[in-house]
């Protein structure tokens, strides 16, 4: 048997679904804009998703993490597997139906660990009705994931919320901790690099 300095079971693999914009207009646009013909912006979903792999290893730079996820996610939005699962999707459907369609888009949603969205919010602060919001959470029920994290930005503040399996994750409070501590960490190692 091999000795692995991180001690993890061999063979072990965290993936992540990440939901992808694919429009070429991004931001917040007028209704009337997006309803006229041939808008670039068209109203109505045009989404998709990535398929992303979490390095597993020990580091002394918090950075290094940060520096490997952005180089990966850059190299798969800038290829065209978002795209092409979108147009996939949609050819089964029109092929075969809506039911056959949603069992063949869970099985590769159900086999990855968990989903992580980042949503670029409201630059400046909204109110609905007079009421100002003070901030934006999102969540999802029903998915087959243990974990579920969003990131949305509002009003230059960010908002992290998470949903969380019981029975798999018995003790979301330690997950909740070492994020935090992993946070910190970044922006301690942020500020003594004078990047902060």
């Amino acid at each position: 048997m091999k000795s692995d300095p991180n001690n993890l079971p061999d063979r072990i693999r965290f993936r992540a679904c990440v939901p992808v914009n694919l429009r070429s207009e991004i931001g917040i646009q007028p209704l009337a804009d997006m309803m006229s013909k041939g808008s670039k912006c068209r109203w109505g979903n045009y989404i998709s998703f990535l398929i992303f792999p979490f390095s597993i290893g020990i580091e002394t730079n918090p950075l290094v993490y940060l520096s490997k996820a952005k180089a990966t996610m850059n190299r798969k939005k800038n290829s065209f597997h978002a795209t092409l699962i979108y147009w996939f999707i949609k050819l089964i459907l029109y092929m075969v139906g809506a039911k056959v369609g949603a069992v063949l888009f869970n099985r590769p949603c159900s086999t990855t660990t968990m989903w992580v969205s980042n949503i670029v919010g409201p630059v400046e602060e909204v109110s609905f009705q007079g009421h100002p919001i003070a901030y934006i959470a999102l969540s999802a029920y029903g998915h087959s994931q243990a974990l579920l994290i969003h990131f949305i930005s509002y009003a230059e503040k960010m908002v992290i919320s998470i949903a969380i399996d019981p029975r798999v994750i018995p003790d979301p409070h330690k997950l909740l901790y070492e994020m935090e501590e992993s946070l910190k960490a970044m922006k301690a190692t942020l500020s003594e690099g004078g990047l902060l």
